[in-house]
């Protein structure tokens, strides 16, 4: 049996893609010069204060030493990131360091994690974290919490 041959203007079922590469690559032009203009920020004159990261040790004995909004400090010292109780207080930076140059003297495996008050000054806790370090103490960490 004959086929009848079929004609070269018949209508095709094929999508013409053409007009939605070019809507796509104009859209992408746009975001790319657009892009750069959406970067957003406020200026910031932070502390300087020499720090490096240190690796933790489970094994180790942690001081947490909070600094509250007046300045002043509290620490517990226990197994475990403890936030709530109160082993010691100072009033001001001197008084922390030579304490806590004392516990770590007593114990030199010691890890320190330094947390803060939200409304405590920002160079009051660089201030401290800057003279735990020249005082000799090398482990050191931050304490954030989650928000909720």
């Amino acid at each position: 049996m004959l086929q009848k041959p079929q004609s070269q203007h018949a209508p095709k079922a094929e999508m013409n893609v053409v007009p939605y590469i070019d809507v796509m690559l104009v859209l992408l032009v746009i975001f790319m010069v657009t892009a750069p203009l959406l970067v957003q920020g406020v200026k910031l004159e932070l502390p300087k204060v020499e720090s490096e990261a240190l690796p933790t040790d489970t094994k180790m004995q942690i001081l947490t030493l909070s600094v509250k909004s007046d300045g002043s400090y509290y620490w517990n010292i226990g197994e475990t990131v403890n936030t709530t109780q109160q082993t010691d207080t100072a009033v001001n930076i001197d008084e922390m360091t030579q304490k806590v140059k004392l516990v770590i003297a007593a114990r030199g495996d010691t890890q320190v994690f330094i947390r803060a008050d939200k409304s405590a000054d920002y160079a009051t806790v660089l201030a401290g974290i800057a003279a735990l370090q020249k005082g000799g103490i090398t482990n050191l960490g931050l304490i954030t919490e989650e928000p909720q």
